[in-house]
């Protein structure tokens, strides 16, 4: 069965004359089958942890476009909320959560083995999916990398620069450094389930990588990621994990190899060049279309979709956006761009 699954075949390294394409966000907010089933659902976390209905958003834009490959329907945000930490969604404004400032608010968090009841529902959508999906979709778990998690725990919010977090990493770095373990295992633990469940890819977001730099990089982004990596593959052998150390700039070279990932996904912040040169050269790549073009459309979308994959067409590539796809995007942009690639 895998040896049919296009997303797969390119990530154990075969190149193909047509990529296999799924994008950040499918199921999501631009989509009106998405917006009724979250209606239906009352909010956007009891939608999280509705199996039936997380497994429906999910299975949405693969019937709808026929991605090869779907992502389980959740948030990075679900596991420091079953570690403990509280979290809520404001309206029109994002997540919120409880914030941890020193050692005690790490104290009154849960271990990592204490998760699983309160992601039980996670687990059972990755078993529905697992059921439902189409034999050639594969399908995709994932965690928040710890570095990005550890900055809304920090904050209690979303932030431009991360300043809360960089503050306490400098200020407090026993604090830091101890949430990060916690992240971390908790995420291998996490991961293994969804693995257990039904997922045969796992993807690891590090959405706030860029703002780590140099030793801080290496330290608290590539560290973590080679951890749970590596304890991913001695779990489950075989399976292919992909890294995304968003906006890493120079720091993308080298880290399949550092961490032992079978691909990295790259921002739209580095050119499609330089990554054929610098990043896949070592392996797979995912990327990287600039999300506002699922917006704009026209012939601009069509052009930039043949040079992407012309550009990537000498070694292993996945076709993906360099971010998620936006609220405002046009879903017949979606179709103008899976055209445009599969011809």
């Amino acid at each position: 069965m895998a040896e049919t699954k296009k997303l797969l075949r390119a990530l154990s390294g075969e190149t193909m004359d047509v990529p296999p394409v799924w994008l950040m966000r499918q199921a999501g907010r631009y989509l009106p089958e998405y917006k009724a089933t979250r209606a239906e659902a009352g909010d956007f976390l009891s939608l999280c942890y509705n199996s039936d209905l997380a497994a429906e958003v999910t299975l949405q834009p693969i019937r709808r476009y026929g991605f090869d490959a779907a992502i389980l329907f959740a948030d990075i945000l679900l596991l420091p909320q079953a570690l403990g930490a509280e979290l809520w969604f404001e309206t029109g404004e994002g997540p919120r959560m409880s914030t941890i400032t020193g050692a005690e608010g790490l104290k009154a968090l849960k271990g990592k083995d204490d998760i699983h009841d309160h992601m039980a529902p996670v687990y059972e959508t990755c078993r529905i999916l697992s059921r439902e999906l189409p034999k050639e979709t594969t399908l995709i778990g994932f965690a928040g990398a710890p570095w990005t998690v550890a900055t809304y725990m920090i904050a209690g919010r979303g932030t431009k620069d991360q300043a809360p977090a960089h503050a306490l990493r400098q200020e407090d770095e026993a604090t830091f450094a101890a949430l990060i373990e916690l992240l971390t295992e908790a995420t291998i633990e996490y991961l293994s389930k969804q693995v257990e469940a039904g997922c045969e890819v796992v993807k690891i977001f590090d959405s706030w990588a860029g703002s780590l730099k140099g030793e801080a990089f290496d330290k608290y982004a590539l560290e973590p990621a080679k951890r749970i990596i590596s304890e991913m593959k001695a779990r489950h052998p075989g399976l292919p994990c992909i890294a995304f150390p968003r906006e890493a700039g120079d720091k993308y070279i080298g880290f399949a190899k550092a961490t032992g990932a079978d691909c990295v996904a790259l921002d739209n912040s580095v050119s499609t060049e330089w990554a054929v040169e610098n990043v896949q050269k070592d392996g797979c790549v995912q990327g990287n279309m600039a999300p506002k073009l699922m917006v704009t459309g026209g012939q601009e979308l069509i052009d930039e979709t043949k040079r992407i994959k012309e550009a990537f067409s000498k070694g292993p590539h996945i076709f993906n956006l360099g971010h998620g796809i936006t609220p405002d995007a046009d879903p017949e942009n979606v179709t103008i761009m899976l055209e445009a690639l599969r011809g």
